[in-house]
């Protein structure tokens, strides 16, 4: 099963973490910079270590060099357990739209 996210993303914040902002936006800081592909991958890497998932799992779809991204996570998790392993509230998310 596929699961489209969009993320917003902040490059060079110092650390790795997931949020939900108060518009139900998951944001996600990363430490790389967002020069040659490095937020990119870091942002790979990490969803892939958070849901264990390989890293072919997950694809950028649109957003390669813009801060918000649209990202093909292909796995067996439910939207639910994502947002779990992510560190996130499902239910915020739901509460918003």
């Amino acid at each position: 099963m596929a699961i489209l996210l969009t993320v917003k993303v902040f490059p060079a914040a110092g650390r790795q973490v997931f949020m939900l902002d108060k518009s139900g936006t998951i944001k996600c800081f990363l430490k790389s910079q967002a020069e040659k592909g490095k937020a990119n991958d870091e942002l790979v890497k990490l969803l892939a270590a958070k849901l264990t998932v390989s890293r072919q799992s997950i694809m950028i779809l649109k957003g390669v060099t813009s801060q918000r991204k649209t990202i093909k996570i292909t796995t067996p998790l439910t939207l639910e357990e994502i947002f779990q392993a992510l560190g996130i509230g499902y239910q915020q998310s739901l509460a918003k739209e």
